[in-house]
């Protein structure tokens, strides 16, 4: 097998894994091979049980995947077998249940966002983002993407994959020094009249949060461009939705939304898009819609149904299969739980947070919290008078996961990414904070 594939032994197959956490040798544990269910059971509860669990307190590490409170009522939901699946089953109508929590899903989202139309669910919020800007492309057949202001490079990773074989020309636009914002003048050079979409994130992956992207969004439309952003759901409970300042389409990360950490995965890909016939005949990924059986009944139904799974692939707006429908449904549950007040209280609460861990974090000596001179949301860039990397496994030998470290993507390396949420306690804070004086005051 390893010979058909090309591949000289099974280390070179799995060589994508880091090396640390494979097995070096073959594990002794029993006497036969190979091994029986119960010894993979001890092996793997022993190798388990050497993963360090940050829990008290909560990480604080940005980045876009926070530790965020997950309701036990919507594990209950979701765990109901009617539900358990990550696939719209092929015969959709059969199951009007499952089409329903996915209509509410996109009704729900169609709110927080004040745009029209919403998906089903794509899978994560790179994904979303990439296929927004495909989609752009396909609407104003044009070649050129402009992207502004502070963008998460896993994101730009995945979309100049996404991209590379659409002949894209990506051109980005750095944020401004002093604030960490878009810089509207220099974006107002750079787009033109072969840009399909002007891209931003707000807040930005620096954490900075801009005021005025409806600026933005007017840079775009003078030259025909659609204006897409990335924004995170849980500030729009403080901070104005997208469709109130001029995206054509938003995305965003749903894992705020009752999806807990998960190690890393799954997520949700969230999609809007303002009503337009020619936005929506291109929109990836599924609609559910409403409407009346033969016998007059109301009905759930999958509708504009334009993968490659339906028509040809050449034709097809998206190659997404498996979505997020389970995730989808998650975030139906946690978002119906939570009402508008409720999110408005969230909203305020993370705010109210990440500001007291700034103003600690700003009152030790040589720290700058927040690097940059805007409002944020949740998350925000800290630099220290040392290599960060020496407080951080400082941090983690105390058993707190500290802020990313930004230097892994070129950004410097004293600077840090931190984020505070509703999980994090004063006391938590206050216990960060006095681990990192005494880390900085041994490193001088």
């Amino acid at each position: 097998m390893l010979r058909a594939i090309g591949v000289s032994d099974a280390m070179e197959l799995y060589r994508d894994v880091p090396r640390n956490l494979l097995l070096s040798e073959a594990p002794r544990i029993g006497f036969g091979s190979p091994l029986s269910e119960w010894e993979l059971r001890r092996l793997w509860e022993d190798l388990m049980g050497r993963v360090r669990m940050y829990i008290d307190p909560p990480p604080f590490m940005g980045g876009g995947w926070c530790p965020h409170f997950v309701p036990a009522l919507v594990w209950a939901v979701i765990g109901r077998s009617e539900f358990y699946s990550a696939y719209t089953p092929y015969q959709p109508e059969i199951n009007q249940g499952l089409l329903q929590a996915l209509f509410e899903y996109q009704s729900l989202i169609a709110d927080l966002v004040e745009l029209d139309v919403v998906n089903a669910s794509m899978y994560d919020g790179s994904t979303a983002a990439a296929e927004a800007l495909m989609m752009a492309m396909r609407v104003t057949r044009r070649r050129k993407i402009v992207v502004v202001g502070s963008v998460h490079p896993e994101y730009m990773e995945v979309i100049r994959t996404w991209l590379s074989g659409r002949g894209a020309r990506i051109v980005e636009v750095p944020p401004r020094g002093d604030t960490g914002l878009a810089d509207v003048e220099q974006a107002e050079k750079t787009v033109d009249g072969e840009t399909a979409a002007v891209y931003m994130e707000n807040p930005g992956f620096n954490g900075a949060l801009d005021p005025e992207p409806e600026t933005l969004a007017e840079v775009a439309h003078r030259r025909g461009a659609l204006f897409v952003v990335r924004f995170e759901p849980l500030s729009l409970g403080i901070v104005k939705p997208p469709g109130r300042y001029g995206a054509d389409i938003a995305v965003a990360e749903g894992q705020p939304l009752g999806l807990g950490m998960n190690y890393g995965g799954p997520g949700l890909g969230v999609f809007a898009v303002r009503w337009d016939r020619r936005l929506v005949r291109q929109m990836p990924g599924r609609l559910i819609g409403l409407t009346r059986d033969a016998e007059g009944r109301r009905a759930f139904t999958m509708i504009l149904q334009t993968r490659e799974q339906h028509i040809r692939r050449e034709k097809a707006t998206s190659n997404i299969t498996t979505n997020e429908a389970l995730m989808a449904i998650a975030a139906a549950v946690y978002l119906s739980l939570l009402g508008g007040a409720g999110l408005r209280e969230l909203a305020r609460s993370i705010w109210l947070r990440s500001h007291y861990l700034a103003k600690r974090l700003a009152g030790l000596d040589g720290v700058s919290a927040p690097v940059f001179n805007a409002e944020f949301f949740k998350e925000f860039t800290v630099e220290f008078p040392t290599d960060y990397l020496k407080v951080h496994s400082e941090l983690k030998r105390r058993g707190l996961l500290g802020g990313l470290p930004l230097e892994r993507f070129g950004m410097g390396e004293r600077r840090a990414l931190f984020c505070a949420t509703e999980l994090h306690s004063r006391r938590d804070i206050d216990r960060l904070v006095d681990a990192i004086a005494d880390a900085l005051g041994a490193a001088r």
